[in-house]
């Protein structure tokens, strides 16, 4: 790291174990971004309530160029626990953060829209074609609102496109505002 590690305890008895532990869960943090500037620790217990046991709290601000990552975590009685589960959760901040600055945000996959042309109810499967004709595959099992038998010829849907064994097909099948369900009228 470019700037020292702090490490602050308080309320908790001093332990050189301890410090050790922290200083290789920070040193470990540069595995997942280079470029950390510095790092603060703070391990204290703050609500001393003497019928809930302690409960440890983990504070990281950790210094990255153009932002501080804070992690606040106090969830565990054992504090090598909110440890471990603070500096996981600021592992993942990192690797956000990294990807973020490298433009390498997840790219969804648009909603597309089309309406089911034919069910094959005994087995579970189904069709559905798009707006530009193309027919797509879709189960029971890529339905996401509604009940496979529910759904009628005809109804419109929308849906995320896929690769799958069979070809394209359509997963997250749900019917959005224009569902039809059978015995409804049009």
């Amino acid at each position: 790291m470019k700037l020292p590690l702090q490490i602050t305890i308080r309320d908790v008895p001093h332990s050189e174990a301890l410090e050790n532990h922290i200083r290789q869960k920070a040193e470990k943090l540069e595995t997942f971004y280079p470029h950390i500037m510095g790092c603060r620790v703070v391990v204290d217990i703050p609500h001393k309530h003497k019928h809930q046991g302690r409960m440890f709290n983990v504070r990281l601000d950790i210094t990255v160029p153009g932002n501080e990552l804070v992690v606040n975590h106090d969830a565990d009685e054992d504090v090598y626990v909110a440890l471990r589960e603070a500096f996981d959760a600021a592992k993942r901040q990192l690797e956000d953060y990294s990807r973020r600055q490298r433009g390498d945000t997840k790219a969804h996959a648009p909603v597309l829209h089309g309406k089911v042309i034919r069910l094959i109810e005994a087995e579970g499967y189904g069709f559905i074609e798009t707006s530009d004709g193309q027919e797509l595959y879709f189960t029971r099992d890529n339905l996401a609102n509604i009940n496979f038998d529910k759904l009628t010829v005809g109804c419109e849907v929308q849906f995320l496109e896929d690769i799958g064994k069979e070809g394209l097909q359509a997963k997250r099948v749900s019917t959005g505002k224009h569902h039809v369900a059978k015995g409804e009228a049009v």
